[in-house]
């Protein structure tokens, strides 16, 4: 059975149900969902959601309105863990993974950084951590979310005026090279290898949105055994300015098979005609 996974930063999870997030998971056929910047409590998320036919794995932000993280799958997860072992970023709601028996799914959020500042030294040691644990794991592995860091030229439609800018620096991009040397692939771009964007994030402010001056900050990495399933993907963009719920838009990705995720949905659906 094919399998559906997709990532957005929600921009704050109480903010988006009250503009159309609600009806958007209502609507989706993602079978994993993964959030960043949920901006809320465990008690708060699950309010907000509902969770109506999802199960929910949740990284609280470690300071009130900044970050958190969280994963919602039809299936039950056979575990769930929060952080990758920092002393000073588990704490943080940056980064959640789920098992699905046979595939770890995880949500990340990567620091914004400011060039010049110490959040730009923060969003460095995080990578850092991040890098390391990456090449560490083992297993079918999905990593989706909030990257902060376009790759390419291709990845910003503003890349010229970007150059000295916290998301386009060569050390960012750089790191992502490293990744993707390690084995790692970038799905949605081994998908549109040539394509500008998609684009998954614009300003709010002036007309970026109507004029698509967007960046793609919002991937999903994946190990080489899950990458061969993926066969389509898309960003949902919102057809109009006014129907956005959040200044990113989901990105999808299609695969024919996942181990855990459809195997769990297959067997579900075998114990519901016995």
């Amino acid at each position: 059975m094919p399998g559906i996974i997709t990532t957005v930063n929600v921009n704050g999870v109480r903010a988006a149900t009250g503009k159309g997030l609600l009806e958007w998971l209502a609507a989706t056929d993602a079978d994993v969902v993964c959030l960043q910047e949920t901006r809320a409590t465990d008690a708060q998320t699950r309010s907000a959601l509902a969770l109506d036919g999802w199960h929910l794995a949740n990284a609280e932000p470690g300071a009130k309105g900044r970050a958190g993280v969280a994963i919602l799958s039809r299936p039950e997860p056979s575990a769930v863990r929060i952080g990758f072992g920092s002393v000073e970023f588990d704490g943080s709601g940056r980064y959640v993974e789920a098992d699905f028996d046979g595939l770890t799914v995880a949500s990340v959020y990567v620091p914004s950084g400011d060039v010049g500042t110490p959040r730009q030294d923060e969003k460095y040691r995080f990578l850092d951590e991040l890098g390391a644990h990456l090449a560490a794991r083992a297993g079918a592995m999905v990593v989706a979310g909030d990257w902060n860091i376009a790759h390419t030229e291709r990845d910003l439609k503003g890349w010229k005026a970007n150059r000295k800018s916290s998301g386009f620096l060569p050390e960012e991009r750089a790191w992502i090279d490293k990744v993707l040397a390690g084995g790692w692939v970038d799905v949605v771009r081994a998908l549109h290898p040539d394509a500008d964007g998609p684009y998954s994030w614009w300003s709010y402010r002036g007309r970026a949105y109507d004029n698509d001056t967007g960046w793609r900050i919002d991937a999903l990495f994946t190990t080489p055994d899950i990458a061969r399933f993926a066969e389509s993907a898309r960003v949902e963009r919102a057809a109009t300015y006014a129907e956005r719920w959040s200044d990113h838009a989901p990105v999808t990705v299609g695969f024919s098979a996942l181990p855990g995720i459809t195997d769990s949905r297959t067997a579900s659906a075998l114990a519901g005609t016995s």
